[in-house]
């Protein structure tokens, strides 16, 4: 299977692992070709069109990114890629560059699989889940795969990653989404990352595969409680200031900043009812009560010694 990968990717691991290490805001690589250039260009013709049902957000909404999971189901070119996801001399490579061991695939493609953005689609800056949904695995690496045959910078849509998503924005890393051009990151709480608002061409879309990549063990130090991704709505554009005569596209960016701010807002506050339902039912239960009970004699005497 690792015919389908660039000779540059397979003949440089070692200098790909440097730059993964060394890479600022947070390690990361960039390779220009991942795939060899006959394969890539499959991947591209049999890229599903755009369907509305596999556009439903996080919050129940249609929007203007459709995803595809079963990629194996999408064309022969698609279920080769798909095999060489899960191939182990692929995973031990991506391990290599990225230094870790025994890497997971996830079949099930969760967050991620075949990736189309249409014009005004954008991606707030965000950390990702960081345990399988639905496997005791940890979240490890994104690898995702750019297949645009052509793409102008100021279409927006290049991919960022940030150092601080609440701070100074003017040094993060961009990456233009340009076809076979790949990029494999770490996922860690500071792993930041997103994309400006498409502005495109008719008939353009922005399409890519994303995979992530898991593991049974991590670092304890790169450890912390489950959470689900946790997004940072981009600020106000910074031209609005007192003084200044709104455009038309100027109010048209406040309502949609605005409106995405209150839709995360009812997701989050969805969220918290689900937390506080699930904890009273656990505070309720008779072993919750049998242990307080058990427990109850030992928790007396510590507080009567630190009083």
């Amino acid at each position: 299977m690792l015919s389908l990968i660039h000779p540059d990717v397979r003949n440089c691991v070692a200098l790909l692992r440097e730059e993964f290490q060394r890479n600022e805001p947070f390690r990361h690589v960039v390779m220009d070709r991942l795939l060899d250039p006959a394969f890539c260009e499959r991947l591209m013709v049999e890229f599903p069109a755009f369907d509305v049902r596999k556009a439903v957000n996080e919050l129940g909404e249609a929007g203007r990114k459709a995803v595809v999971t079963d990629i194996a189901r999408i064309g022969p070119a698609c279920a080769q890629f798909d095999r060489l996801m899960r191939d182990r001399e692929f995973l031990a490579l991506v391990g290599e560059i990225a230094g870790i061991a025994n890497l997971v695939y996830d079949p099930e493609y969760i967050g991620g699989g075949t990736h189309e953005n249409l014009d005004g689609q954008e991606l707030d800056p965000h950390v990702d889940f960081n345990y399988h949904p639905n496997r005791p695995l940890h979240r490890r690496l994104n690898l995702v795969v750019f297949l645009n045959p052509e793409w102008d910078e100021n279409w927006g849509g290049c991919l960022e990653l940030f150092g601080d998503p609440w701070g100074d924005r003017d040094g993060v890393r961009t990456v233009a989404p340009i076809a076979n051009r790949a990029v494999l990151f770490e996922t860690t709480e500071q792993s930041w990352h997103g994309f400006k608002r498409l502005r495109l061409p008719e008939g353009v879309s922005r399409r890519s595969i994303a995979v992530y990549f898991y593991s049974v063990d991590r670092p304890f130090a790169e450890t912390a409680p489950s959470h689900g991704t946790v997004y940072v709505p981009r600020p106000l554009p910074g031209h609005l200031q007192a003084g200044y005569t709104l455009t038309d596209e100027d109010a048209h960016e406040v309502q949609l900043l605005v409106a995405r701010r209150d839709a995360q807002i009812r997701y989050l506050y969805g969220r918290e009812l689900q937390f506080a339902k699930a904890l009273s039912g656990v505070m309720r239960s008779p072993s919750y009560r049998l242990g307080r009970f058990l427990t109850g004699p030992a928790r007396w005497l510590r507080a009567k010694l630190r009083s």
